[in-house]
């Protein structure tokens, strides 16, 4: 059986700053990558990851179920509704495009995996910004999302327990798991599992949907919620390369 493939989307950003030093004013900006922890514990268990950084999936993310059909997973972490619900084409010339997040639901319909991974622009989100709400993608996930602000930021960290140790996704992984820093609050839904939880809420859940499967881990997969004792975690590369391989199936 070959390797499963996957599709990384989002966990990128660009920041801009304005120093003041007295009369003078300047700015600089930086841009950063932080999908990197999670591809190379994808790729070093044998998944084949493309990754698309937010910027780049606005204009290039897949448009039709065939391009979606490339992928055994879809995983979106820390990128908008906007992102996606809006091609550069569309907003910059009102030019008619494909809804993506319609294809994703369908994808998923069809036998696709659907990850979605925590982050101020995950779910809801920072301010409700991320706008998951009611969409397609909700549709697609086992999970039902809190309306508006939904962070749950856990600065003296959150420790994780696994409540379903028997489910291939969690029952390779060192039981041992290191805290989190925060994390989206949403509900498991009736008819899909929940794997671990942190202080009550729901860390990982995981269900079906159609014929394909989807999960939804509500925190980080790199900084700052997934503090650096948790990327570098012994357990951090087998709970995602596990995730994805049971997303995947039997495709």
């Amino acid at each position: 059986m070959a390797e499963p493939t996957a599709l990384l989307v989002g966990e990128s950003w660009q920041t801009i700053s304005f120093h003041v030093k007295g009369f003078d004013l300047f700015s600089s900006a930086e841009y950063t990558e932080a999908g990197d922890y999670l591809e190379a514990a994808l790729e070093t268990d044998g998944i084949d990851t493309t990754y698309q950084p937010c910027h780049v999936a606005a204009a290039e993310f897949p448009e039709s179920r065939e391009a979606l059909a490339a992928y055994d997973v879809v995983i979106l972490s820390d990128i908008g509704y906007n992102t996606l619900a809006i091609p550069p084409e569309t907003f910059s010339d009102g030019t008619r495009r494909p809804n993506r997040l319609r294809l994703l639901e369908a994808y998923v319909r069809d036998g696709g995996g659907l990850l979605m991974v925590g982050g101020y622009l995950s779910f809801q989100g920072i301010n409700g910004r991320a706008n998951y709400a009611g969409t397609a993608v909700e549709e697609a996930l086992p999970v039902t999302m809190q309306r508006g602000d939904d962070r749950v930021e856990r600065p003296d960290g959150a420790y994780p327990q696994v409540v379903a140790p028997d489910h291939p996704a969690v029952s390779a992984v060192d039981d041992d798991w290191p805290d989190v820093l925060g994390y989206n609050r949403f509900r498991t839904d009736g008819d899909a599992d929940e794997l671990v939880s942190v202080d009550g809420d729901p860390l990982l859940a995981v269900g079906t949907h159609g014929d394909g499967r989807s999960a939804a881990f509500a925190s980080d997969c790199a900084p700052h919620w997934g503090p650096m004792e948790f990327v570098e975690w012994g357990g951090y590369p087998r709970l995602w390369a596990d995730l994805v391989r049971w997303l995947a199936g039997d495709r």
